[in-house]
């Protein structure tokens, strides 16, 4: 009973962990391939910031709206990158004011849900990613093959392939985006054992609990969605930069 009351939470840690941590590691990946490509790190950097174009742009229009809507003024808009020192690439950025807690946290979470709600509508619509779920869960392999194999006949599926690619590429916010996260996390949590002292458990689990659980679960599907297409871009985008070191006779040295 307890399990069918918190999936939606346990599916969004099942997904976002690893999603975190593929999308880390194939941004890695992608910067390496196209630096020994070009040969030069600023063209291939250049590349890189061009490939994520849509991503960035969704992004960083997310935190512009987010911030007039809640009505906090709103500075310099860039979608062109740049390097910050220690070789970080900033890949676009908007520069709002200092408000509130609670302001500066959706400001900052803003691209999470624009993003999470456009991989939600292109996993199920354009690229028709929904039923693999119940296949997998099913374990019906067979099934699940065909449908993978059968999704490139798809309409315009490498279009929508390519915008899912670069929109769960680029949703996740960035450190700077999350800086009011935990204030807000705490202060909310503060405010939920004060409201299970005070005798409202039985409401909270009655109504808010069902509430919160369900959007979890679909920024679950989101996450998944956006997993599934990192791990399919992976191993070739791995395969292809040790080809390439192998071939050129170099080695890559990565920053952690």
């Amino acid at each position: 009973m307890w399990f069918s009351a918190l999936d939606g939470f346990i599916w969004l840690a099942a997904c976002a962990i690893p999603f975190w941590f593929a999308q880390r590691w194939l941004h890695r990946e992608l910067q390496g391939v196209l630096v020994l490509l070009t040969r030069r790190e600023e063209i291939g950097l250049a590349m890189y910031a061009l490939l994520f174009f849509p991503g960035v742009l969704l992004h960083e229009s997310s935190h512009f709206l987010a911030a007039r809507l809640l009505r906090v003024r709103t500075g310099k808009f860039s979608l062109i990158p740049r390097l910050l020192p220690g070789g970080r690439l900033q890949l676009g950025y908007v520069e709002t004011e200092k408000s509130d807690l609670f302001r500066d946290a959706m400001i900052g979470a803003a691209p999470l849900f624009t993003g999470g709600a456009v991989m939600l509508w292109l996993g199920g619509q354009p690229l028709g990613l929904a039923p693999l779920a119940g296949l997998l869960s099913a374990g019906d392999w067979a099934a699940l093959w065909q449908a993978l194999i059968s999704l490139p006949r798809l309409p315009d599926f490498w279009l929508w392939f390519y915008l899912a690619f670069t929109i769960s590429a680029t949703m996740l916010p960035s450190a700077s985006d999350r800086y009011a996260w935990l204030p807000v996390l705490l202060l909310a949590a503060a405010l939920l054992g004060a409201a299970l002292l005070a005798g409202a458990g039985n409401w909270l689990q009655t109504w808010l609990l069902p509430l919160v659980n369900r959007a979890c679960g679909s920024l679950a599907v989101a996450f998944g969605v956006s997993l599934v297409l990192h791990a399919i871009l992976l191993l070739p985008l791995g395969l292809l930069r040790r080809l390439l070191c192998r071939w050129l006779g170099v080695e890559l040295a990565y920053e952690t």
